[in-house]
């Protein structure tokens, strides 16, 4: 079990997360309030679904950065690169950056790239906005809670995506092609 787990489970996310007699609910509370509202929108659904059903390639992130605002897409004049902290990963195009962004702010260290690239800017775009709906949820349903409740139910919500994507995996590195490829003779 994780740290973000454990502390899920001791701030009462089972069935004692509940709102108690008047008490305002706790942080797994809310984090499972926030799962259950994106439903299909939840981030690791959306990679379990759209992403590794397809045929995908595995791919490394730099390690993760101490928060999520250290990640940035950046126009260069070599290309698109992915800036993760001080580490910065060339990309062969924009679609691709703005995937992989999404992964590298929940801290993730790999995960699956579709191999067909014209379906990556689609998914990247639902990607883009289950993890802005994720945000804005968990900062609506702390809005009368202190800043640093809000900070920390972030983190809850990210670290549980995050330990989500990972255990379904990346994949391999370099995808399963079908070899049936036999040419027939003309003639024979």
């Amino acid at each position: 079990m994780g740290a973000a787990a454990k502390t899920v489970a001791r701030d009462g996310a089972g069935e004692g997360g509940a709102r108690r007699a008047g008490r305002a609910p706790t942080a797994g509370a809310l984090v499972e309030s926030v799962k259950a509202e994106l439903g299909d929108e939840w981030l690791p659904a959306l990679y379990r679904e759209r992403v590794r059903t397809l045929r995908t390639r595995s791919f490394q992130l730099p390690a993760a950065a101490k928060s999520g605002s250290d990640v940035e897409v950046q126009h260069t004049l070599l290309g698109v690169e992915l800036r993760a902290g001080r580490r910065r990963v060339s990309c062969p195009d924009l679609a691709t950056a703005r995937y992989l962004a999404v992964f590298a702010r929940a801290g993730c260290a790999q995960v699956a790239v579709p191999y067909d690239i014209t379906k990556i800017s689609l998914i990247a775009d639902e990607l883009e906005r289950a993890w802005q709906r994720m945000m804005l949820l968990a900062e609506h349903r702390a809005a009368a809670r202190t800043p640093a409740f809000r900070t920390r139910l972030k983190k809850f919500i990210v670290e549980l995506a995050r330990a989500e994507i990972e255990a379904l995996g990346a994949g391999a590195a370099v995808p399963q092609f079908n070899q049936n490829t036999r040419q027939r003779r003309r003639g024979a």
